[in-house]
């Protein structure tokens, strides 16, 4: 799982990794410019969907997806073991990423923060 906050005033997403799922990732945060975020959903049929080539990370079918991932060209980070509680984060003109694809303790929460910092950036 991880958490996701923002820093207004460095204009920052942050997602950090807890526990193992640094392990699994290969990643302890990544830090997105509010500019690059275009939007959050709330999503747990994502899980069903290819998830592509792994370029780095962990993949156990129906236990973690976990890593960089690479699908008709689009660059995919995913860190998702119970897909009911998936979020998706759409990125524009980003370097690293394309979509975020994040396991959190409350998608609502999540979506409702991200959506209300993109609006006011």
């Amino acid at each position: 799982m991880a958490l996701i906050s923002i820093d207004r005033e460095h204009g920052l997403l942050t997602v950090e990794f807890q526990g193992l799922d640094k392990l699994w990732t290969l990643k302890s945060r990544l830090e997105i410019p509010l500019t690059h975020v275009r939007g959050a959903t709330h999503d747990p049929g994502i899980a069903r969907e290819p998830k592509g080539i792994r370029v780095g990370g962990t993949y156990f079918p129906g236990v973690i997806t976990a890593g960089r991932f690479r699908r008709e060209g689009e660059r995919l980070f995913w860190d998702v073991k119970n897909p009911d509680k998936a979020v998706v984060i759409e990125l524009a003109d980003a370097e690293s990423y394309d979509r975020l694809v994040i396991e959190v303790d409350d998608p609502r929460a999540t979506v409702a923060l991200i959506e209300q910092s993109i609006a006011r950036a």
